[in-house]
């Protein structure tokens, strides 16, 4: 067992450096690494996990790395491949943390608001995207139309993930295909008790942080914990649970967030390291370090609890009509969280003048027209906005 632990967490480490591009890209990698190379699953199997992850909240590619680890060398290969895949992120963003220094200082350099646009620049490119993917047609956007009034009039944090529920509720009813799938043939490889222990941990995660909601430490965890197990694909849709997690109680400075979000895209891997850095901001139990391992932790432990005792259960549930009308309500939704998440950023003061707001076309452009790598377009930005402000 300790050897397919290091033969995942070396095969994933190598990823973890390389796979830029953030997680439609990673799903190339994969196929490319696990199945054309290595051949350590069946395309059809290797399109099976795929799926399967898009119905767990968490960050996808994490999870689809974690399951085929689990294919090849059980929960220590699992926990190798999603080990090798973060870490090399996760410690960029600690390491960005810790060389900016003071939030304070950071609020006046033109490096940091390079970053700020590049930041919105990303988030236009990924709303348009998932508008075309996830509302082809009027109802869903009007789904998200509304879930962006709701939001922008009232940016709670409790307002979030009650819209996104809202939205799988509504989209039981008006998305529900006629008949339904025949049943599934794959049995679950976990037993009854593990599957309700897994959620019940799940559930634990998420309320013990409530009880200690006047202190920092548990309310910069517990906004990570909620953002990891509410947000269904990963990737960009993290975003505006994070905001409200730690931006609106005023944990985490704008200017600070904003520059880690567009730092995270300038690193190889997931994008939820976002969440090590902005626990090493927030200094999470006294240390940069610490937090910065506490938040790591924190944003990625609910989607992996959810992978090993949901996913026999979404095994399941994925060929009902039903659960797929209402993942196909919630994502339309997700769409409109996102929007207001840009409003956001617009309305709090990334964009000034007519500069700021070309730089950000420029550069959505860049990366629509994929003249360059995101990553590489993060740091041109950075290095820009040092020379230009």
């Amino acid at each position: 067992m300790l050897f397919r632990f290091i033969e995942c967490f070396v095969v994933s480490l190598k990823l973890g450096v390389t796979a830029f591009g953030g997680p439609v890209a990673h799903i190339g990698y994969f196929r490319e690494t696990y199945v054309k190379d290595l051949k350590w699953l069946s395309e059809d199997r290797f399109a099976e996990l795929m799926s399967l992850t898009q119905f767990i909240p968490g960050p996808a590619s994490s999870q689809l790395g974690a399951a085929i680890g689990y294919e090849k060398g059980g929960w220590l290969g699992g926990f190798g491949a999603w080990l090798g895949f973060t870490l090399p992120s996760a410690l960029a963003m600690i390491a960005f943390a810790i060389g900016m220094g003071s939030i304070q200082e950071w609020g006046g350099s033109g490096w940091l608001h390079g970053l700020k646009l590049s930041a919105v620049a990303v988030v236009m490119i990924a709303l348009l995207g998932m508008r075309k993917a996830l509302c082809p047609c009027w109802p869903e956007m009007l789904m998200a139309v509304a879930a962006l009034v709701i939001l922008s009039m009232a940016p709670l944090g409790w307002i979030q993930p009650l819209v996104i529920l809202i939205g799988g509720v509504i989209g039981i009813f008006i998305f529900k295909e006629p008949s339904e799938a025949q049943s599934v043939e794959q049995k679950s490889g976990m037993p009854l008790g593990g599957i309700i222990m897994a959620l019940l941990i799940f559930v634990v995660l998420l309320i013990i942080p409530l009880a200690f909601h006047d202190n920092q430490n548990a309310q910069g965890t517990g906004g990570l914990l909620r953002a990891g197990a509410l947000v269904f694909g990963g990737g960009h849709v993290v975003l505006p649970l994070l905001e409200t997690s730690t931006v609106v109680p005023g944990l985490v400075g704008e200017d600070a967030f904003l520059a880690g979000y567009g730092a995270a895209q300038a690193v190889p891997g997931p994008l939820f390291t976002f969440g090590s850095f902005l626990g090493a901001d927030m200094q999470l139990f006294g240390s940069v370090w610490l937090g910065g391992a506490v938040g790591t932790i924190a944003i990625f432990l609910p989607g992996m609890v959810l992978l090993a005792g949901g996913l026999p259960v979404w095994n399941r549930l994925k060929h009902f009509a039903w659960a797929r009308a209402g993942v196909k309500g919630a994502n339309a939704v997700v769409v409109g969280v996102l929007g207001a998440a840009l409003f956001g950023m617009l309305r709090g003061g990334s964009v000034q003048g007519f500069g700021d707001a070309s730089g950000i076309v420029l550069i959505a452009f860049a990366i629509y027209f994929k003249w360059l790598p995101i990553w590489a377009l993060v740091i041109i930005s950075a290095v820009v906005g040092g020379i230009v402000f």
